[in-house]
């Protein structure tokens, strides 16, 4: 569903047509990622199916893709992984 006030841009204009969260899952590793997290003092509890470290790289991706729904970030994101 998208967010309210949500403008599609047309195809080949997103920034993920250009640049894939490949690059980012490159840039910042897991094991960055989870040291981050761990050193933040936000590391889960228990087993989740959302670990902290999916949430960071969701969050990003919200950042760099305002224009995409929820549930397609999330989907680029754990196609990224």
């Amino acid at each position: 569903m998208p967010r309210r006030g949500q403008v599609k841009e047309k195809a080949g204009d997103r920034l993920v047509d250009r640049v894939g969260l490949g690059v980012l899952a490159a840039q910042f590793p897991d094991v960055l990622v989870d040291r981050v997290v761990a050193e933040a003092g936000r590391r889960e509890r228990r087993t989740r199916d959302l670990p902290a470290a999916l949430m960071v790289r969701y969050v990003v991706a919200l950042a760099l893709f305002p224009s995409d729904g929820y549930d397609e970030v999330m989907r680029q994101v754990k196609l990224a992984d």
